[in-house]
């Protein structure tokens, strides 16, 4: 499963931003989004996620590590 920085990375990428561009955009400073990128701030404010997910012009649940409603993944036995 992919993290929150993991699929807004791609999705930056997918749309041809980098990083300094998209931070101008959606107005998050460069270090947070690069933060979140790389994993070092794992759980950004919905306020944030918000600003990114509009920016990215995709609904803010495509940003969440599961939707509502799915099973998150269980350990074997």
């Amino acid at each position: 499963m992919a993290t929150i920085g993991e699929k807004i990375r791609v999705l930056r990428i997918g749309r041809g931003l980098s990083v300094n561009e998209f931070a101008k955009l959606s107005n998050v400073s460069k270090s947070y989004i690069s933060n979140i990128e790389r994993g070092v701030q794992k759980n950004p404010s919905l306020i944030v996620m918000s600003k990114l997910a509009k920016t990215l012009e995709v609904p803010l649940e495509e940003l969440l590590p599961y939707r509502w409603g799915d099973e998150p993944e269980k350990n074997a036995k």
